[in-house]
């Protein structure tokens, strides 16, 4: 750790913490963000900024979602200080295991209360950042260069908030920090691409103890096209001729008696990948996969079942140069707070996928979370409190 820099005036502690916990106490799963848009608005405008100020978007209704409780919330602060706009984002909702969070302090960590749940710093924490950072502005007074503020909606679900962005609503931002992750001083500049698919196996039904000679079972179907994935290096972690990525078969639905022959199951799949070319080879791998296996299940009159997939693509893959002036910012922030900066490519989707895709280049830096998506998860305040200074810092142009 280096010495830090000129000190940057951050509200206590304790006040941002009791933000953090009153965000992450409300419940907002993907297109359920209403409540937790709601809360983030009312500290705005408690805290002086004009109703004029704050827009939603219409993302929510444009997703594959089909629909949700709100848009994406956007706020635009002038500059006291002349420079290239910089924009900030973290994304509202949190994954199904974390609603209903209890969140506690223990010592240095934020914790649910009820173990059967997650904590929602994925990605409440990044929330908190965000707006303790306008707080502190807006408060104190603060020189600050021309700012940008986006909460986004859906990312969960598919990033859905950050591809259907109103773009115009934004300011034309140069540089974009996005809040999502563990250590604020490692630097995202890049993320992997992914696509989902939706397979449908059609058999045949028939009566399982009576005439299962006469069905063809999907669910046999299944069995076999992911024995055919695994077995040749299809699934989970795939590399391939020095190529890398991975696959999922991560839902799979069907089935409603033991005597009768399954007639219909659903799958949801997922590929990921860097390269766009070798992702296409594992979904490709995954069609031939299961339309192979439903020529192999037969009834005894010669009949098989057949499979439909339909597929899109959630993210495309990015990378910035790593001398991007918001890579450079970034940088420079951290090692002003004293910590040497890391750069990183994640191999989960951001909404910086969707954003510089759109023409909005934008790093990821960490806000404390750890063991996200699951009950285990827990919240670092260190590193949360590490990730508001250089959000100060950056708005400032320190």
């Amino acid at each position: 750790m280096k010495t830090p820099g000129n000190v940057i005036p951050l509200s206590p502690d304790r006040s941002a913490e009791k933000l953090l916990l009153d965000l992450l106490a409300v419940p907002g799963g993907s297109g359920g963000e209403g409540a937790v848009a709601q809360l983030v608005r009312s500290r705005l405008l408690a805290a002086g900024i004009d109703a004029s100020a704050l827009k939603t978007d219409q993302a929510h209704r444009k997703s594959a979602l089909a629909g949700g409780e709100v848009g994406n919330l956007v706020l635009r602060l002038p500059g006291t200080l002349k420079g290239p706009r910089r924009m900030f984002a973290a994304h509202l909702d949190t994954v199904p295991i974390c609603i209903g969070a209890k969140p506690v302090k223990r010592g240095q960590r934020i914790v649910s209360a009820d173990r059967q749940t997650g904590l929602g710093g994925d990605d409440r924490a990044g929330v908190a950042v965000l707006l303790s950072t306008v707080l502190d502005l807006v408060e104190k007074r603060l020189p600050h260069l021309p700012l940008t503020f986006l909460w986004t909606v859906q990312e969960e679900a598919g990033l859905h908030g950050a591809r259907h962005v109103a773009l115009g609503l934004l300011g034309k931002p140069a540089l974009t920090f996005n809040f999502d992750g563990d250590f604020p001083a490692r630097v995202t500049i890049g993320a992997t691409g992914g696509y989902r698919m939706n397979i449908e196996i059609r058999g045949i039904a028939s009566h399982a103890g009576g005439h299962p000679e006469k069905g063809v079972s999907a669910i046999a179907i299944a069995g076999l096209a992911t024995a055919d994935l695994v077995q040749n290096g299809w699934h989970g972690l795939v590399e391939k001729n020095g190529k890398r990525g991975t696959s999922n078969l991560g839902v799979i639905e069907g089935g409603a008696a033991t005597n009768v022959v399954t007639n219909l199951v659903r799958i949801r799949a997922e590929a990921r990948g860097h390269d766009p070319k070798f992702r296409q080879r594992i979904v490709t791998e995954i069609e031939k996969a299961f339309q192979r296996a439903a020529k192999l299940v037969r009834n005894d009159s010669g009949q098989c079942g057949t499979v439909a997939i339909v597929g899109r693509l959630d993210y495309e893959s990015f990378c910035l140069p790593t001398n991007h002036p918001a890579v450079l910012a970034a940088q420079s922030a951290i090692e002003a707070e004293g910590f040497t900066p890391a750069i990183n490519i994640s191999n989960g989707g951001l909404d910086a996928n969707w954003l510089s895709a759109r023409g909005v280049p934008t790093v990821t830096l960490g806000c404390g979370q750890n063991n996200i998506h699951t009950s285990e998860e827990w919240l670092d305040l260190g590193e949360f409190h590490k990730a508001r200074r250089i959000a100060l810092r950056l708005a400032m142009g320190k």
